[in-house]
């Protein structure tokens, strides 16, 4: 039996009491996974509150943002991606796994059917036979039971592994269709900013001709054009990176890959709702996978032990054997049955050796699925926490850009009647531009927010996304 020190458990002495009913219950025969999951389920409901957020069902939670174009693409790429496509065949072979495992369970052996001529001086001879050999291993101590256990819990593992894919390839795609978007509007604001810039040159240009204005405004304002047309190319390559980045997900190249404008998705009313919060957590498919290989090293530890004891098998055969004849005339029936008791006493050392080896391994395990529930609870309260500091961020971005826009529509007013020199325009200008620039980066963060929390509660939406794919 492994040994397990439930005092290593940082998160609590609740979690190690419900801890350790999984252990305990592994060293009869293998993990309660289904109850291991409802103690977790019961200590997240104490760990995080997340009742602000309680409300509609959460499965296809990108659809509210209204884009049949964006729906397509979370599509496409579960359909068509191939890191997707070789987890699930890596999931159909440790299926397959289970299905030799179980096949331990029943005899082996085959059919042989021979014959052969052979002659000595002026002496031929003739023989033919036909037999069935089976060997029927006994499991009267568990050990295949114990290696079923273990290939059910990786397959269960690998099977999590495809839920955590499908969790990063739509996060990816909806986070890089929306960063797609926000580059769009910045381009757009940067072209107006460079449209209006130009249009400040010419007026400014004529003015020095005349005499009326002095060149450091005009190079002050051939600084600010300069300044924003450096801006274009970085923002292009931005968007081309999106678009590279939504190809990968869909294997597609780049250059096949088209979106269409829609920007009006950074306005959308877009809110996080959590049916059930505490579910969404515990059915994490990180916390899910850690346990079924927690669960595995556990089976395999004791099929470890088991491999001390003695092995009971049957073994026997059944044929005939026909003599002078190559067409099984005249034949003679033969049959045997051995019980056979192999105990491999003088490879002790090594057996010992191997069935500690696997109890490290399975505490290893046990240590592993502590810091990965550990990480999932943290993981999602910052997730909480990033949403509502970015939704204050988004908001106080807004309203500078709102006073920003004011004031540079009363500078403007104030220079047209001569208040104020053309200097103090820029300067309004200029305020009002990184005010703006920085109200979309604040829309961005605050959208892409909403997304990290929906992928930090995870649990709910990628069971039901598994059940449709």
């Amino acid at each position: 039996m492994t040994k397990f020190n439930l005092s290593a458990l940082k998160l609590s002495p609740w979690l190690s009491s419900a801890l350790a009913v999984a252990v305990l219950s592994g060293c009869a025969s293998k993990i309660d996974t289904a109850a291991q999951q409802q103690q977790i389920n019961e200590f997240v409901a104490k760990a995080i509150s997340a009742e602000q957020f309680m409300g509609e069902d959460e499965q296809n939670w990108w659809h509210k943002l209204g884009s049949a174009q964006l729906n397509q693409l979370v599509s496409n790429a579960l359909a068509n991606n191939y890191d997707l496509q070789t987890s699930q065949l890596v999931l159909k072979s440790a299926l397959a796994r289970i299905g030799e495992q179980q096949a331990q369970y029943l005899p082996q052996g085959g059919i042989e059917i021979g014959a052969k001529r052979s002659g000595l001086g002026n002496t031929n001879s003739r023989q033919s036979s036909a037999n069935v050999a089976l060997d029927w291993q006994l499991d009267l101590f568990g050990r295949i039971t114990a290696l079923v256990d273990a290939a059910n819990s990786q397959a269960m593992s690998q099977a999590e592994q495809v839920r955590l894919l499908q969790i990063e390839v739509v996060s990816a795609v909806i986070k890089g269709f929306v960063s797609y978007q926000g580059n769009l509007q910045k381009q757009q604001i940067i072209e107006m900013q460079i449209e209006a810039l130009e249009q400040s040159i010419q007026v400014l240009q004529a003015q020095v001709d005349e005499g009326v204005a002095n060149e450091l405004d005009l190079n002050r304002t051939m600084a600010q054009l300069r300044q924003q047309q450096a801006l274009v190319p970085a923002i292009e390559y931005a968007k081309y990176r999106d678009l590279s980045t939504l190809a990968v997900l869909s294997a597609q190249t780049t250059q096949s890959l088209s979106i269409n404008d829609e920007r009006t998705i950074l306005t959308k009313a877009f809110a996080v709702s959590l049916a059930k919060p505490n579910d969404a957590i515990a059915l994490r498919p990180d916390i899910s996978r850690a346990l079924f290989d927690f669960s595995q090293a556990n089976s395999l530890s004791v099929a470890a032990s088991k491999a001390l004891l003695p092995d009971i098998s049957l073994s026997g055969f059944a044929g005939v054997l026909s003599l002078g004849s190559n067409g099984f005339s005249d034949t003679q029936q033969q049959w045997q049955v051995a019980p056979q008791l192999q105990w491999s006493l003088l490879s002790y050392p090594a057996l010992l050796a191997q069935r500690d080896a696997q109890q490290f391994l399975s505490q290893a395990a046990y240590t592993d699925y502590q810091q990965v529930v550990l990480k999932a609870i943290n993981e999602s309260e910052l997730s909480l926490q990033l949403l509502v500091n970015q939704a204050q961020q988004s908001r106080f971005a807004e309203q500078r850009y709102q006073f920003a826009n004011n004031a540079f529509l009363q500078a403007q007013a104030m220079y047209e009647e001569g208040q104020i020199p053309y200097l103090e325009l820029l300067d309004a200008r200029q305020d009002v531009l990184i005010a703006q620039e920085n109200a979309v980066d604040s829309t961005i963060s605050s959208l892409l927010a909403k997304v990290n929390a929906y992928q930090s509660f995870n649990g709910r939406w990628s069971y039901a996304l598994s059940s449709t794919n």
